[in-house]
């Protein structure tokens, strides 16, 4: 259990910020860019899990909030060793086993797609595809830290899992996909 007595240690004032090994790098590291948008796509789904809270999505969608802070852990620890251990927290193959069984799971009965949709519908699918599309930027974000530094594969294989569940999730909670909003090409011309 973490216990936090005080938020505030000043030694950011800087300019920098430090990772699970100790080191410190500029907060402007593609690294701390990373992190920071796994950190805004979990309080996009936060937002979600407002109008979901009590609901099965909503039960797994608290899973991947506590999976998505073990990824911002994972992103937190350099180095080329991906192994987990008791002082080492890294995303696992599992994870994103986890979600293809839910991906599966739910597109198995939404509505099958015949047309790209547009975000929205309902709000709670709509909040889904703010989420999603927060994910997105968090895998491109870690796709570029990967172009520099070693980046855990089963990291980069759950976050671009993650957003595939949050687009059927998305159509799900708006009604199975019943209430999706049909992309017009060309729009209203």
């Amino acid at each position: 259990m973490v216990k936090l007595n005080k938020i505030y240690t000043r030694t950011g004032d800087g300019g920098t910020s430090g990772l699970v090994d100790g080191s410190r790098l500029p907060k402007h590291d593609q690294r701390f860019e990373a992190i920071g948008t796994v950190d805004e796509a979990n309080s996009a789904i936060g937002l979600a899990l407002v109008v979901l809270a009590g609901t099965e999505p909503g039960r797994e969608l608290q899973r991947v909030q506590n999976d998505l802070f073990d990824l911002g852990a994972d992103l937190a620890t350099p180095g080329e060793d991906f192994a987990p251990s008791e002082m080492v927290l890294r995303i696992v193959p599992a994870q994103s086993e986890w979600l293809e069984t839910a991906i599966d799971a739910i597109t198995a009965w939404i509505d099958p797609l015949t047309s790209f949709i547009l975000p929205g519908g309902s709000e709670a699918s709509a909040r889904v595809h703010v989420a999603r599309a927060a994910v997105r930027r968090a895998e491109r974000a870690m796709a570029a830290l990967a172009q520099e530094s070693p980046v855990n594969l089963a990291a980069l294989s759950y976050i671009n899992r993650l957003s595939d569940y949050l687009f059927v999730l998305a159509r799900a909670v708006n009604d199975g996909g019943k209430n999706d909003v049909l992309w017009v090409p060309g729009g209203n011309r």
